[in-house]
């Protein structure tokens, strides 16, 4: 499929404390707009955010079973992916209306609309995960994960004041600072999910990691420009 590209946004661009979401909410519609608006396609794989923690928060005391607890973490993501759905095709955007539930589907409302929207798919597969296999599955030539940071970092700069911003890596380099491809719990979050980057680099697939808050940067990195965050390559 020529022309796409796939791009995971955080949940956390989504929460009131992080930055104002309305504004986002406009920019982003416009960002989306540009791109299909040059024959461009995009597939949008929405994170839980806050509301996912704060179900598997509620739920943790009872329920001792980590796919279940993903089930409700998918379900906060299914939700945001269906606002992000909505203000897409109130602003005119040819998104399809479905919210596809797994990788097939997606990449079919792909061929038929300009951008699909959707969140989770299945216990075990963060939405960083399912992005990096949408990306594999409609071959795009490489996933943007957007959150809300600026690049991936040699250690986590909140515990580490040493740690330094990278701006180029490789995918090899990039799974030695998340750690093995395992899932272990519902709820945690990291710059990438490991899995993610297993599955990143068993299809030779490259990443682009980026602060989704900065609308222009991420308008230039899925146009294939030069934008500030980090470029994982495959070697």
């Amino acid at each position: 499929m020529t022309g796409v590209q796939v791009v995971a946004l955080g949940g956390s661009l989504l929460r009131p404390e992080v930055m104002e979401r309305h504004a986002w909410l406009e920019g982003m519609a416009a960002v989306v707009a540009e791109h299909v608006a040059g024959d461009g396609r995009l597939g949008l794989v929405i994170g839980g955010g806050q509301p996912a923690r704060e179900a598997i928060s509620l739920a943790q005391p009872l329920i001792d079973d980590v796919a279940r607890l993903d089930e409700l973490g998918i379900a906060a993501t299914r939700l945001n992916a269906a606002v992000v759905q909505q203000i897409l095709a109130g602003a005119g955007i040819d998104v399809a209306a479905a919210i596809p539930i797994d990788i097939e589907h997606a990449a079919e409302l792909l061929e038929q609309h300009a951008v699909v929207v959707m969140g989770g798919t299945v216990p075990g597969h963060t939405t960083d995960a399912v992005a990096i296999r949408l990306a594999v599955a409609v071959g795009a030539g490489s996933c943007i994960i957007a959150t809300n940071v600026s690049h991936v970092h040699s250690a986590d700069p909140a515990t580490d004041p040493d740690a330094v911003a990278r701006e180029r890596m490789t995918l090899s380099e990039l799974q030695e600072i998340v750690g093995p491809p395992e899932h272990v719990a519902a709820g945690p979050t990291a710059v990438i999910d490991p899995i993610g980057v297993q599955v990143a680099i068993d299809a030779g697939l490259p990443l682009r990691v980026l602060d989704g808050r900065r609308l222009q940067q991420l308008a230039a990195c899925i146009a294939g420009e030069a934008f500030e965050g980090t470029a994982v390559e495959v070697g």
